[in-house]
């Protein structure tokens, strides 16, 4: 069952009237009163927000016949071996209709696909790192508008100084989609060395913020400017505040901190046969943390990530983002191209983003829905646009 239940952080009005019982201080406790009465705003606070629950699917407003139509799709690729396995799951005002495993995590040792795999996230992760800015920039410590610069002084150059946080979150910065890294990555590096040496080796293939350009070395710079601002490594920040707050216990940064015993086997078709790209047990793609990439996640665990983007920025009791913040990053900011912050976005302001390891996750607000399917076989027959629009069918009555 999707659920999780937080302890009281510090940060909110009982854990700051805990800090202060036994030591007295009237300004304190002024300062609290004023919390109590919605003078200053607190990180988290008792929101209400909707949580992710089982439910049947006629509860959801779902025809269950059509859900189980779309959920064949699956089920048929499979036994095509078009997909080596696939975890789905579908929710609507977080009540979760669809949570299935179908197929294998490894194949060749008889490993089924469970609905707790673990999954390398691949470019999904972008919209975690998209976040952690905008989570920096509520509190003050960065404008998405300061120049990338101000954090990294190498950008202090000819085009690069132009560049800002909000366009490396729109890819729109101006700067090539590769590399990931550049070559000799040492294994004590970190973001801000890697941004450093960005800046002396990138050429600008536009300028900054006059045309889209998806960027994968653009995201590893925005982790380093996450890294300088917070005085923290990108994985620990982003543990620290978003994995722990919404319970995210299975999602992590790096292969070599995962479960090996639960992640799948990335698949890839060469010659007409699937190949094993990437092993449990096998060295990490690199050997330090990025941004453009690295999150490995449970279906479970990014669903409840999705669902406090559509909840408006807050899960249970827990707020991460203001409404407005969210509002931001599920709004086309690139100047020729449908991507937000971290997310792209679709005309009737769905929002979604792929994985090259085979993942895929959607938003939909206007219906309330959420979707996810997760697949380790990329370059496989994915059904998973005709599953999205067989999802979107099945709703027996809309709420507009």
């Amino acid at each position: 069952m999707v659920q999780w239940i937080p302890s009281v952080p510090r940060c909110t009005f009982a854990g700051i009237v805990y800090s202060f019982v036994g030591n007295f201080r009237p300004a304190a406790l002024l300062w609290v009163l004023l919390l109590a009465a919605g003078w200053f705003p607190a990180t988290t606070a008792h929101s209400g927000a909707v949580t992710l629950s089982y439910a049947p699917p006629e509860e959801a407003g779902f025809d269950p016949v059509a859900l189980e139509e779309a959920v064949g799709l699956f089920r048929m690729a499979v036994a095509r071996d078009e997909l080596r396995g696939v975890v789905l799951l579908v929710a609507r005002n977080g009540k979760v209709v669809v949570h299935e495993a179908i197929g294998w995590r490894d194949r060749e040792n008889g490993r089924p696909m469970e609905k707790d795999t673990l999954i390398r996230m691949a470019s999904n992760t972008k919209a975690v790192v998209a976040m952690a800015a905008l989570l920096l920039a509520e509190e003050g410590k960065l404008s998405l508008e300061d120049p990338v610069a101000k954090h990294i002084p190498a950008f202090d150059k000819e085009g690069f100084r132009k560049i800002t946080v909000a366009q490396l979150m729109a890819n729109s910065g101006g700067l090539p989609r590769s590399p990931i890294f550049l070559r000799g990555v040492a294994d004590d590096s970190n973001l801000v060395l890697e941004a450093e040496r960005f800046a002396k080796a990138l050429k600008m293939e536009s300028e900054a913020g006059t045309k889209y350009g998806y960027s994968n070395a653009g995201y590893n710079i925005l982790g380093g400017v996450i890294e300088a601002v917070s005085g923290d490594r990108l994985d620990h920040f982003i543990d620290q505040r978003i994995y722990r707050p919404l319970g995210m216990g299975d999602s992590n940064h790096h292969e070599s901190t995962a479960d090996q015993s639960r992640m799948a086997k990335v698949y890839v078709r060469r010659g007409g046969e699937w190949r094993a790209r990437w092993s449990p047990g096998d060295d990490p793609s690199y050997p330090i943390i990025r941004a453009s990439g690295g999150m490995i996640s449970t279906a479970r665990d990014f669903a409840v990530f999705l669902q406090c983007w559509l909840n408006g920025g807050a899960y249970g009791n827990v707020r991460l983002l203001s409404p407005e913040s969210v509002r931001l990053g599920l709004t086309v900011q690139s100047p020729d191209n449908s991507y937000g912050y971290g997310w792209r976005i679709g005309e009737d302001g769905e929002f979604s983003h792929g994985g090259s390891d085979g993942t895929f996750a959607w938003g939909d607000p206007r219906r309330g829905i959420i979707g996810l399917v997760f697949t380790q076989s990329p370059g496989g027959d994915n059904p998973r646009d005709e599953f999205r629009r067989k999802v979107t069918e099945a709703l027996a009555a809309v709420s507009d």
